[in-house]
């Protein structure tokens, strides 16, 4: 099974906005999810998980950053865990972390609500030939959320530093990827949430030079991606890599960062002024 769509190259201007538009509170995150790579909400707690080549296990933490469960997801390999979605009755484990372009077995794992494997997706590339490993490519991705009854991909393109968005159905099966549109972001996207109540879209996304950046995309809507209107902030981080976001409401939002040298991987509270 395919996924058709035609692609729309948007170059639009993500001008970069002032870091004094935001406020950032940081809370310490235990040092067993110091590669922390996802977030969303489980009840009125944060679940998240660590990526490449760690345990196949999600982490759910108090909004004050303490670990209340840890759960080992059975019949999953965490080959490279980037993302983490969910549409209120599943979660969608995002095993797509491609840093060297070679990997054939890229997957999506289906949770129902009590974190029970149920169902996968797999997928490739259709403009993927070459799975030879290289540094520079268009095939990685790490960035993943639900809109309605699609699950949108963001890739982390090497080359250009664009992205390139792809929509699968949340059913499991095999699937080939075109991409319905390509954004000049200027970074490397890392996480991305949506809300369908506002409508309201955002990323997270950093360069080579490590600055960490933040993307605000409102009034979006899947089968409209050319009436966008985004803003991108330079979050004021140091030793950050900053790979998870969840929308709390339009001026607030969760954001989880690695531990990059900082002593503890953190959560981070973005306040919009």
């Amino acid at each position: 099974m395919g996924c058709r769509n035609f692609l729309i190259k948007l170059f639009f201007s993500f001008s970069l906005l002032s870091s004094a538009q935001i406020q950032l509170d940081s809370i310490l995150l235990p040092q067993k999810i110091n590669e922390t790579s996802g977030l969303e909400y489980y009840d009125d707690y944060l679940i998240t998980h660590n990526d490449s080549g760690n345990a196949p296990k999600l982490y759910v933490t108090n909004l004050e950053g303490k670990l209340v469960l840890e759960s080992r997801i059975h019949g999953t390999i965490n080959r490279d865990w980037e993302d983490l979605a969910s549409d209120g009755s599943h979660y969608f484990i995002a095993d797509i972390g491609n840093n060297k372009g070679k990997r054939k077995d890229l997957t999506i794992y289906i949770l129902n609500a009590k974190l029970i494997l149920e169902d996968s997706i797999h997928f490739d590339y259709k403009a993927q030939t070459n799975f030879e490993k290289r540094k520079k490519h268009r095939f990685d991705a790490e960035a993943l959320t639900v809109v309605g009854d699609s699950l949108l991909l963001f890739s982390k393109d090497r080359k250009q530093f664009n992205t390139q968005l792809y929509t699968i159905p949340k059913l499991g099966g095999n699937y080939t990827l075109v991409p319905i549109a390509e954004w000049a972001v200027g970074a490397l996207i890392t996480a991305a949430d949506y809300d369908q109540e506002n409508q309201l879209l955002v990323l997270t996304g950093y360069h080579t030079d490590w600055q960490q950046f933040f993307y605000l995309i409102p009034n979006f809507i899947l089968d409209q991606v050319r009436n966008i209107q985004p803003k991108k902030y330079l979050l004021p981080l140091e030793k950050a890599q900053v790979e998870a976001i969840k929308i709390i409401d339009k001026n607030h939002f969760w954001i989880t960062s690695e531990d990059e040298g900082g002593g503890h991987p953190r959560l981070f509270k973005i306040t919009l002024d």
